[in-house]
């Protein structure tokens, strides 16, 4: 369980220095990049991507979107204000490892727990500093995200093999270690909106609770019929990492209950997974849209809200069947970043309203499902201004 649990992670000491070993980033293109190791010190693999947040690290390696990904940032220097504990989106550290330019030699915030090296070291997630991160960036931007590993030392032929057997991320899902394994149930007296845990951030249930829902948070795997039992009022699918045309069986469930004709709001994977279920295809991008200064447009009004992003895959415009309408757009590449059913009371975005970290231009979002959910105006369209503009 890693929602409303954020206690449970140990503060350890606030700064704490330890010996460092040389380490080696490989990318399964050939390229290599040397540095030092910090946190913890062990083979690490999985999907290179970049973030080009300046602050926030803290919620993005405790993001589960980020499962099964090793993150470097364009900004150079990490780590100068630590860890503070009630700043993070779970319980645990999602991503597989760290890659950064200059880490910090203090945590210099009043509120901090404990240190980035610390952080790592207590989830067992290796970091790898020194990195010329802004020459990674633009062999990531040049040849996209790919497979990648951090050996601590010098890189093996054996060590090589490891990373050509490293499966890729399309067509792999991800949901089962990231979704809750039990019913969460978070009360209030209020409507019932059933959250769907595909990796959902503690900033949606924040936001969700702030508005007077009573939550239900259920695992991803969870069938519509016995959705339907808890008697929700509202549905919303949340974030999470992986491919999602790779999960069918939630593909179908989500199909279900849209169909119901309950108010529904799909963030990131649940966007992409409404699509999926009423007929349209994702692909993955070149290497994908992560940070907190996206700029996105509302369709219906022109206007711009900068955004927080955290996506590898996106929907595929030209397959939108005709009972979705685009209501966003990306300003950098034009891609679908919101949609909505032209009848039924479902809308979706792809970046993440929570602003966690971000700006916070998208909150209007969860005010137009809670009046969604109680009866007042229909969801935010592209053709008609709504009271949320």
């Amino acid at each position: 369980m890693h929602h409303f649990s954020y206690r449970k992670l140990t503060p350890g000491s606030r700064n704490l220095n330890y010996m460092r070993t040389a380490g080696t980033l490989l990318l399964e293109d050939g390229k290599q990049w040397v540095g030092e190791c910090f946190g913890d010190t062990h083979e690490s693999v999985g999907e290179i991507v970049f973030n080009t947040s300046i602050t926030g690290y803290e919620e993005i390696l405790t993001d589960p979107s980020y499962s099964g990904q090793i993150v470097t940032f364009s900004y150079p220097h990490i780590g100068n204000y630590g860890i503070t504990l009630e700043d993070v989106e779970s319980a645990k550290i999602h991503v597989n490892a760290l890659v950064i330019k200059s880490l910090s030699p203090v945590a210099a915030s009043w509120r901090h727990s404990c240190n980035l090296e610390g952080f790592l070291r207590m989830h067992g997630i290796v970091g790898l500093c020194g990195v010329d991160t802004r020459g990674l960036i633009k062999h990531i931007r040049s040849f996209g995200a790919m497979g990648a590993a951090i050996f601590p030392g010098e890189v093996t032929p054996e060590r090589m093999k490891t990373l050509l057997e490293l499966p890729g991320m399309q067509g792999t899902s991800l949901l089962r270690g990231v979704t809750t394994d039990k019913i969460l149930h978070i009360r209030r007296d209020g409507p019932r909106v059933l959250v769907y845990d595909f990796g959902c951030k503690g900033g949606i249930l924040r936001e969700l609770f702030r508005r007077g829902f009573d939550l239900v948070v259920v695992p991803a795997d969870t069938g519509s019929s016995a959705a339907l039992a808890y008697k929700p009022q509202g549905v919303v699918f949340s974030n999470g990492p992986g491919d999602p045309a790779a999960s069918e069986a939630v593909i179908r469930t989500v199909r279900e209950l849209a169909a119901t004709g309950l108010p529904t709001l799909g963030i990131c994977l649940g966007h992409q997974l409404l699509a999926l279920a009423f007929g349209a295809r994702t692909y993955k991008l070149k290497f994908g849209h992560r940070g907190g200064n996206h700029p996105v447009m509302r369709l219906n009004t022109a206007r711009v809200e900068i955004t927080a992003q955290n996506h590898g895959f996106v929907v595929d415009k030209e397959t939108l069947p005709s009972c979705l309408e685009v209501t966003h757009i990306n300003l950098y590449d034009k891609t679908v970043e919101g949609i909505r059913h032209r009848e039924l009371p479902v809308f979706a975005v792809q970046y993440h309203p929570e602003s966690c970290p971000g700006p916070r231009d998208s909150l209007y979002l969860f005010d137009a499902f809670a009046e969604l959910v109680r009866g007042g105006e229909a969801c935010p369209s592209a053709t008609t201004s709504t009271r949320f503009s």
